[in-house]
């Protein structure tokens, strides 16, 4: 088995925000924006727009405003948003031949196990909440050019019309993946960088980077041993939703 640690959502690298979450590790995901040079199949464009009210929604909940508390930037309004993963479909898309380059070789069974950057509602002592929002398990994975047109609306590599030549997309097992009920913090802010702590390293026997360092690779490092990592999994008693939010 070989399991990836992907990272996802809209961050301050990409976007210029980071999405919410709260004191009970509920969180709202919000993907990164496409390309601005980005075209779309007719129909198939996906905006923030269609997200905002929920997201309104769920600051309101916590007493907090989405413009002056959390500072969500409002020419987001304007761009289309790169929705992938697209937990409602269970599929994740990626570039081959660079950032997704160790997928491509990726089977049925496989992990892809997805971390994000979060920034709480409330004070807390970090800055960002570095955790854990869904994991899928590898259905299997397709050539965007072998996608058939009854199945481009179900991820942002093939909904857009520049597709690059390597881009692959991910269907996953639908009864063992999807994003989290509640998101597992794992990160720590350690030796000037963001970190998976030690006793979490531990429990999941190591992964491919040095010092377990998160906070942006070029390339999603690898579980050293998936196995031990799903049994870390098992215990915390997380519950899949195929659903974005």
């Amino acid at each position: 088995m070989k399991a990836l640690l992907v990272r996802i959502g809209i961050d301050q690298t990409y976007g210029g925000w980071n999405s919410p979450v709260d004191s009970a590790r509920h969180l709202f995901y919000v993907p990164i924006p496409e390309e601005r040079d980005a075209h779309f199949h007719v129909g198939l464009e996906r905006r923030y727009d269609e997200v905002l009210p929920a997201l309104e929604a769920f600051c309101r909940v916590r007493n907090r405003n989405l413009y002056e508390d959390l500072r969500f930037p409002p020419e987001l309004r304007e761009r289309p948003m790169h929705l992938d993963p697209d937990f409602e479909y269970l599929t994740y898309g990626d570039v081959g031949s660079r950032r997704g380059a160790g997928m491509v070789n990726i089977r049925e069974g496989d992990l892809l196990v997805f971390y994000a950057a979060l920034r709480p509602v409330y004070f807390c002592e970090h800055k960002l909440i570095y955790a854990l929002v869904g994991m899928y398990v590898v259905h299997e994975v397709m050539p965007v050019a072998s996608v058939s047109y009854n199945r481009w609306h179900e991820n942002a590599h093939v909904r857009a019309q520049n597709r690059g030549e390597t881009d692959i997309v991910v269907w996953a097992k639908p009864d063992l993946s999807g994003r989290f009920d509640r998101c597992i913090p794992i990160g720590e802010w350690r030796n000037g960088a963001y970190r998976v702590r030690h006793e979490i390293l531990d429990a999941w026997g190591g992964l491919s980077v040095k010092d377990g360092f998160i906070q942006r690779s070029a390339v999603p490092p690898t579980f050293n041993n998936p196995t031990r990592f799903l049994d870390w999994l098992q215990k915390q008693n997380i519950e899949f939703i195929h659903k974005n939010n």
